[in-house]
């Protein structure tokens, strides 16, 4: 999937601390530390090095030595207060207060020992520092999906066992499923269940809301190692590629939409690949980002798209025009 602008933005912050407290750090040795390829690791620092304060003038500039980059070593010279402490208002401690609580009620039961104990240390220092505005916070976190599937996945996580699922998906196919639940996983819009799926042997990402039944079973759920970008949601393999050619504006498919590959054009314009496994989900988008889009590619799937948006208008006879 194309990386959200937020996602890069975190790193980027990361990244200036990480080089203020190293005096030079290879291109590659950067890339290792933040999981990205060295082209990123250029890509980032080319950006931050046009990133300021207000006034933008050169001294107003986070800033590298350009020497070293020549050599491919990053050096930060100038990190423009980025790595100072950060002092929070009352408004943003009480935000950070109820996402660490969200985090403790979701995860702490699950948590190695280790992390739990700087979970719950860092939780209380915080709480303790905000004072009363804190102790009016009470975080329950909701869950997209029948209550009863829930209240299932709730049981079989905090118990250990594993899970019979009713799923449909995507494609409107329902079928029976044995898991290993392994954890819940949310996102700005869903709700998944990162589990081993006994049929495929592999990881799955359920969607919580697309299961219609979930019966807790006898046996103990087994321990599994799964990748660490399991909670990423990645298309069906299987699925048909189409790409889209699209303007500027629609930068945001990239960045909502799991894509497989995005080039950008020395015209503003970019184009992504999609693998699709359900034509309904594409003709969606299409009909979605059609002013920003410029070509699909193959030509069949806009064809499709096009003949259901004309059936669409002459669905309304007479007002269509």
């Amino acid at each position: 999937m194309a990386e959200r602008a937020s996602d890069r933005l975190l790193r980027m912050l990361g990244m200036i601390t990480y080089l203020d407290r190293h005096a030079g750090v290879p291109v590659e040795q950067v890339a290792e530390q933040f999981g990205v390829t060295p082209a990123q690791v250029i890509d980032d620092v080319d950006t931050l090095w046009m990133t300021g304060t207000p006034g933008y003038f050169p001294h107003d500039l986070i800033d590298f030595d350009a020497a070293s980059y020549e050599a491919g070593v990053v050096r930060l010279t100038e990190s423009r207060g980025m790595t100072r402490p950060l002092r929070l208002g009352t408004r943003e401690a009480v935000a950070l207060v109820a996402a660490l609580r969200a985090m403790e009620e979701a995860l702490g039961p699950r948590l190695e020992p280790a992390r739990a104990a700087v979970l719950s240390s860092a939780l209380a220092k915080l709480t303790a520092a905000t004072g009363e505005a804190a102790a009016t916070i009470d975080v329950r976190l909701a869950v997209d999906g029948a209550p009863e599937v829930v209240e299932a996945l709730s049981a079989a996580l905090r118990d250990g066992r594993r899970l019979r699922l009713r799923y449909v998906n995507a494609a409107d196919v329902a079928s029976t499923r044995d898991v290993d639940p392994i954890r819940l996983v949310t996102d700005d819009e869903r709700s998944y269940l990162l589990a081993w799926c006994l049929r495929a042997d592999d990881e799955r990402l359920f969607r919580v809301d697309r299961i219609l039944r979930a019966d807790v079973l006898g046996e103990a759920a087994q321990p599994h190692r799964v990748r660490a970008d399991a909670e990423v949601f990645r298309p069906d393999p299987s699925g048909g590629l189409v790409t889209l050619h699209l303007t500027s504006q629609g930068r945001w498919v990239a960045e909502n939409v799991p894509v497989e590959a995005v080039r950008n054009h020395d015209d503003g314009t970019f184009e992504v690949d999609l693998r699709i496994a359900n034509r309904a989900f594409l003709r969606h988008l299409l009909l979605q980002a059609a002013d920003d889009i410029l070509e699909v590619r193959p030509a069949d799937a806009a064809a499709d798209v096009s003949a259901v948006a004309r059936a669409a208008l002459d669905a309304y006879g007479p007002l269509a025009d």
